[in-house]
């Protein structure tokens, strides 16, 4: 229940005028939906790396609006630098970070590939993860014979481009684009200062290994301990002691944590301590969380804790403060750009007292998101207190996913406190719209039906939240630790107050509209989550009464 971000990386032929660079950046900046966390240019090779994230929709839009400021400001034709290229925007990678998959990244580089192309009449390809064959998965073998080689390739009909026409433009040049996996750079700290020794390890562990000699004296290839891991050792002065350096190609493959204990273990058959780790630049929330879980899972316990905790483990265990600080809100992506939530920031008592202020706002739809988040707490509360427990070693598993789920549901209930509020502002604002004229009025009505609809979108989906929370608590309390089965219960409670109050707000808010097949359709849907809450909490009355009376 992450949200969708996807992290967008183009390269771009120009580092030197500061002009040009910025009249990008200022391009990428002008979508609303995306945030610009880098721009980095090089002089010598004449290039600039914009890192910039938002949602799926808009960062595909910010990576268009950003080519077309280039193609103002860029003439492929006076291009000289050190870094090989083809074109004014050279590579243009769409790379998932959160609640988006890779096919989805795919078809987003082919969207924007499509578009770049019949817009400029630009020759595109694809490659990594969106490449049409295999011949053109890597950058550098669609990148051979740069520039300047780029009018013969096109004319080669082994080269005819994904997108656009076959023709050489030398303003622009090409454009390559597509769908990777996110690169985390990382770096392993050793007691010692011997680099010979880190880039020893560096060997073991990368995808690519190493050469050595077999008994007739030839060459052969050892491959590495670990998939999608380039690594190198080296010496930094400043913390004097060196590093194995990593680039992780794909934290999914070869998780955080299998790294840095596969280093670990790897030093110590060395006679070597690996002192802690640092992260160079920005992570995913999922590549950090699931280190969290990995190192509770190995002390016996739940896995189910709070993101916060999840990380606050992670950065304990892999000493990711030991030569630099390391501040979670500014190097997890999700957390770097997220916006301020008003409401779920608040403590309680400042919260409980704007709820019961004179404003309709926040209402009965946040405060019915509040109290599911409540219950998906208790149950997620519920497995922690079982997994480990003596006597309940069949369960822990099932407990223990029972707690991850109860705890995005969590997240996403209380996203939803201030989403809900948010809604509701928008219905206000529209019945703020004009209404002299008819045009006016018939733009006022088309704003009112749209916010309306979302105003009863937002409670319907708590409502479907709360079920499944109720469904969690119901199950914790039957198989859970005998000693929290009522505060599964109070989450059952609080989850079906919830819904119930969700509800009402669907049916209050779809009564303006006038799209009755909508209407109907959230009425059914209304009924038949009503219906299958009485269910559930009739499960949970029967099982605590059956502990009550034992």
């Amino acid at each position: 229940m992450d949200k969708p971000l996807v992290e967008c990386v183009p390269n771009f032929s120009e580092g030197r005028d500061r002009a040009k660079i910025e009249a990008i950046a200022n391009a990428i900046r002008s979508v609303s939906g995306v945030v610009l966390l880098d721009v980095d240019p090089g002089y010598d090779t004449n290039r600039t790396v914009y890192t910039f994230v938002g949602t799926p929709q808009a960062v595909k839009y910010a990576a268009l609006e950003a080519a077309r400021a280039a193609r103002a400001v860029i003439d492929m034709r006076v291009h000289h630098g050190e870094h090989p290229r083809m074109g004014a925007l050279d590579v243009c990678p769409f790379v998932p970070v959160s609640g988006v998959s890779m096919d989805e990244c795919v078809q987003l580089s082919k969207a924007f590939g499509e578009e770049l192309a019949e817009e400029f009449g630009v020759p595109v390809f694809l490659y990594e993860k969106s490449a049409s064959r295999l011949e053109r998965q890597s950058l550098a073998d669609i990148r051979a014979g740069e520039y300047e080689g780029l009018e013969a390739k096109l004319a080669d009909p082994a080269w005819q481009p994904d997108y656009g026409p076959a023709r050489f433009d030398p303003r622009w040049g090409a454009t390559v684009t597509g769908a990777r996996e996110f690169l985390i750079a990382y770096n392993i700290n050793l007691n010692t200062k011997d680099k010979k020794l880190a880039h020893d390890i560096a060997l073991s562990i990368r995808e690519a290994g190493r050469s050595v000699k077999d008994a007739e004296g030839n060459t052969i290839r050892v491959p590495g301990l670990l998939r999608a891991v380039r690594a190198i050792g080296w010496y930094i002065d400043s913390y004097q002691c060196v590093q194995v350096s990593i680039n992780l190609l794909d934290f999914h493959a070869t998780p955080l944590y299998m790294v840095f204990d596969t280093v670990k273990k790897e030093a110590e058959a060395r006679g070597l301590y690996v002192t802690g780790s640092e992260l160079v630049g920005l992570i995913p929330l999922e590549a950090i969380r699931s280190c969290g879980r990995y190192y509770r899972r190995k002390m016996g316990k739940s896995p189910a804790l709070s993101d916060h905790e999840l990380v606050d483990l992670a950065v304990q265990t892999l000493g990711l403060r030991a030569v630099q600080p390391f501040d979670p809100e500014k190097k997890i992506i999700e957390w770097a750009i997220g916006e301020k939530k008003n409401l779920v920031s608040m403590d309680l008592r400042s919260f409980a007292d704007t709820v019961s202020s004179d404003s309709p706002a926040p209402g009965g739809g946040s405060v019915a998101a509040l109290a599911g988040a409540l219950g998906a707490a208790l149950a997620a509360m519920d497995a922690n207190l079982t997994v480990g427990k003596k006597g309940y070693e069949t369960v822990s598993e099932a407990l223990s996913a029972l707690g991850m789920k109860a705890q995005e549901l969590k997240r996403a209930l209380l996203d939803i406190v201030d989403e809900d509020t948010e809604a509701f502002n928008a219905v206000m604002e529209a019945m703020r719209l004009p209404k002299s004229s008819d045009a006016e009025k018939f733009a006022r009505s088309a704003a009112l039906e749209a916010a309306g609809k979302n105003a009863a979108r937002v409670p319907m989906r708590t409502a479907g939240f709360c079920l499944e929370t109720m469904k969690l608590c119901a199950d914790a309390a039957k198989s859970g630790n005998v000693n929290s089965a009522t505060d599964a219960a109070t989450g059952c409670n609080m989850a079906h107050a919830g819904l119930l109050s969700a509800i009402l707000n669907v049916r209050i808010n779809i009564k303006t509209l006038s799209d009755e097949e909508f209407k109907a359709a959230l009425r059914h849907e209304c009924d038949a989550l009503e219906s299958q809450a009485v269910a559930i909490q009739q499960e949970m009355d029967t099982t605590i009464s059956g502990i009550f009376n034992d």
